[in-house]
């Protein structure tokens, strides 16, 4: 390899939880992971992908396909030429976001001054309660004592759900409510739903129908703000939400990185829809570009590495219902040895 050239290396690792992760179909026990590293010169730059659990975009698939990537690197290789080189996923991401770090680290600027944002500043951010039982769920909410917004995973079981809703709002009711079906609802169970989130004054309802299925929406009189996750992978699906969402979940998993990541956002403001962030479970490297896509976002949604058993230092900070992503854990502009 010539001082000049750009190599690509894969590593994957298994994240174990702290404890079991419930959702609307699925339970984790842990999380597969894929970091890419590039390095060039006396530089490296990192990015870490979890994949999309629903699209069998799996953290191997994205390992097997960088590696075959890292084989033969086209010359000249950057972060434009990606976006048509991998199609949005795993794999794009964790590379897109290494080649993110890289510029930061050659150029010693950070990633948010190569963006054109100010300054990054902290923020809020959501905590999430896994689908437990309506009193588990309630002590967990007392247990994120310095929360001030959380995040409710239901799972379509209506009457549990309304008993997790009102239980966990009975424990915290000054906080800032969301609740995620995560595809888990039809129509007819939702309205029965529906007027228990408007008494226990939740705010935000993610994903209630299931990817393919969002003309369940249509005619439907909503009382809160409807967010698209698994209806919205890319930006090409941007443009099919206004008129049934209000609200864009971007995850940097779902489409490819970064550089889309900002896309969505700036095109979602133009088309009159709020942005949110999200992320899949990972370690702080993971949250490190997503907390600069949660610089122009109106919801924030970035708490995974707090379900890890173990999150490598340097790490975010998560501190009186904020994050905060320090310059060392990812894209702080610092040169770095190879």
């Amino acid at each position: 390899m010539s001082p000049g050239s750009l190599s690509l290396e894969v590593t994957t690792h298994d994240l174990p939880l702290k404890a079991p992760f419930r959702i609307s179909g699925h339970t984790w026990h842990n999380t597969p992971v894929v970091v890419a590293t590039v390095r060039r010169g006396g530089a490296l730059g990192r990015g870490e992908a979890a994949g999309v659990y629903y699209t069998g975009d799996t953290a191997a698939a994205a390992a097997e396909t960088l590696r075959r990537l890292a084989a033969h690197l086209p010359p000249g290789l950057d972060r434009e030429s990606l976006q048509q080189l991998l199609p949005p996923g795993g794999a794009r991401n964790a590379l897109d976001c290494a080649l993110w770090e890289l510029e930061s680290r050659e150029s010693g600027r950070p990633v948010w001054e190569l963006t054109g944002l100010a300054a990054p500043r902290k923020l809020l951010t959501t905590l999430t309660l896994p689908a437990q039982t309506p009193q588990e769920m309630a002590a967990g909410a007392r247990g994120y004592a310095a929360a001030r917004a959380l995040k409710v995973k239901l799972t379509g079981d209506v009457d549990e759900d309304i008993g997790r809703v009102r239980a966990i709002h009975a424990a915290r009711p000054e906080v800032w409510l969301g609740v995620d079906a995560n595809q888990g609802y039809e129509p007819q169970s939702l309205q029965r739903l529906l007027p228990v989130l408007v008494e226990c004054r939740v705010k935000l309802l993610e994903q209630p129908f299931r990817r393919g299925q969002e003309a369940q929406l249509d005619g439907l009189k909503l009382p809160l703000p409807v967010a698209a996750d698994e209806s919205c992978l890319d930006l090409r699906e941007l443009e099919s939400l206004p008129g049934r969402f209000d609200v864009v979940n971007i995850k940097l998993d779902k489409c490819g990185g970064l550089t889309e990541g900002l896309r969505i956002a700036r095109r979602a403001q133009v088309l009159g829809l709020k942005v949110m962030v999200g992320n899949m479970i990972g370690t702080s490297v993971s949250v490190g570009p997503a907390f600069v896509l949660g610089q122009l976002c109106d919801i924030v949604d970035l708490d995974g590495p707090i379900f890890i058993a173990h999150d490598p230092p340097p790490t975010v900070s998560y501190e009186h219902g904020y994050l905060s992503c320090p310059p060392a854990v990812w894209g702080g502009g610092r040169a770095a040895a190879a």
